[in-house]
């Protein structure tokens, strides 16, 4: 943070400047505030002090987030504290504009995103200490095969939660075409009375390419709703088969939504899916599926018993359901807040979300070195011609990867 920013926001301070080598030390006052700025280049520490503690909180707030490598621009800076400001305010406006940041795979806006994002997670740090430690929102992820009725599900079980007075944040993934990249995001449209309620929220996000039924920015998107006042997330992924269930590594309870005609009791014993799943309801037990419905709840209930158990003081229930008429909707919440309310009281809910904050930190490394791989001198122009070979068949995939990949350790 340059001083003469510094200057500008707050005229009515005063800062003094000391540069420390590394061959020294020495002791800070405890009523100053310290703006620290170190470059790897460099050999000392500069250090800002302000004498005022009533800016304490503001500083911290700027300097914390300031572990960025460029500094912002005033207007950049101006753009992150009206989405911050408006976004703890409860502003929808403000959520989807920094959602929609979140999502941007330009540079720039991707490291705009991470200051904003470092300054929720402040204040959520905060909020959370006031309401000593617990969670403040309830991650639930729906998954199941397209068809099951989870947008409907999700329509009739919003609906309930809001006039119990829950606010509802709901992200919808939507797959994008393999062939022309974009994504129909129409799981809005069959929400038309919950999208109309002013206690949710509903953001449909294309996958673009991203596997395991999720967006690369849902985890990002879930603290984001959660700095707005949210405090039921629901995210609801793409119709998935038996081992895409990314969404389990970010959510505090994974439901599988299955129709009547769901499979067998084979199906439930295959490792997956299945397996991941904290609660399975069977939808639409209803009309002539009542029937089909009762017996695929009891092949899942018998199939369930031979899994072995992730929880020990939760034990995966199977439900049926019906989003149409309502029935069964009441029962399933009491049921999910049967799970929170233990999970929590063992300390199995903070263990399960901080083990999932280092589960996210490597997918996205994973992604992010391969983006670094693809654009690096030392292969970008190796690609091609490598690719051109194994089209034609005269080198192997593997020796082709082994190629590039050495090109990319020896240069680095």
């Amino acid at each position: 943070m340059k001083i003469q920013s510094l200057l500008l926001r707050f005229p009515h301070c005063c800062f003094s400047r000391r540069t420390y080598f590394p061959n020294f030390h020495f002791t800070s006052r405890v009523d100053f505030v310290c703006i620290e700025s170190l470059t790897p280049a460099q050999r000392y520490q500069t250090k800002w002090i302000s004498s005022s503690n009533d800016l304490r909180r503001e500083l911290s707030q700027q300097v914390a987030p300031g572990q960025q490598v460029e500094e912002l621009s005033d207007r950049e800076q101006r753009l992150v504290d009206r989405l911050y400001s408006g976004l703890i305010q409860g502003h929808r406006a403000c959520l989807a504009e920094s959602i929609t940041l979140v999502e941007s795979t330009q540079s720039r806006k991707k490291k705009i995103a991470q200051v904003l994002l470092q300054k929720v997670l402040s204040y959520h740090r905060e909020q959370e200490k006031l309401n000593q430690g617990k969670p403040l929102a309830f991650r639930v992820g729906l998954s199941g095969p397209p068809g099951a009725g989870k947008s409907t599900f999700i329509e009739c079980f919003g609906k309930m939660l809001t006039e119990r007075k829950y606010k509802v944040s709901v992200l919808a993934v939507d797959p994008s075409s393999s062939t022309s990249g974009g994504s129909l995001l129409g799981d809005k449209t069959r929400m038309t009375e919950l999208s109309r309620d002013m206690n949710a929220y509903i953001r449909p996000s294309p996958t673009r390419g991203t596997l395991g039924g999720v967006t690369r920015t849902t985890n990002e998107a879930i603290l984001l709703c959660e700095g707005g006042g949210y405090n039921v997330v629901l995210v609801e992924t793409v119709g998935v088969g038996q081992s895409e269930f990314a969404v389990a590594d970010m959510v505090d309870m994974f439901i599988l939504l299955l129709p009547p005609a769901g499979g067998d009791e084979l199906q439930g014993i295959k490792r997956g899916i299945i397996e991941m799943a904290d609660l399975v309801a069977i939808n639409k037990a209803d009309g002539d599926l009542v029937v089909p419905a009762r017996r695929i709840q009891a092949e899942y209930v018998s199939a369930m018993k031979l899994l072995r158990k992730r929880s020990k003081v939760w034990r995966p229930k199977v439900m049926r359901i019906s989003a149409k008429t309502g029935e069964g909707i009441s029962d399933m919440w009491d049921k999910m807040t049967e799970f929170h309310d233990l999970t929590l009281a063992s300390g199995e809910l903070i263990a399960k979300r901080r083990k999932q904050q280092k589960v996210w930190m490597w997918n996205l490394i994973q992604e992010n070195m391969l983006e670094h791989f693809r654009s690096h001198l030392a292969v970008k122009d190796k690609i091609p011609l490598l690719e051109e070979k194994v089209l034609r068949g005269v080198l192997s995939p593997g020796l082709a990867a082994d190629l590039l990949l050495k090109a990319f350790k020896d240069s680095v």
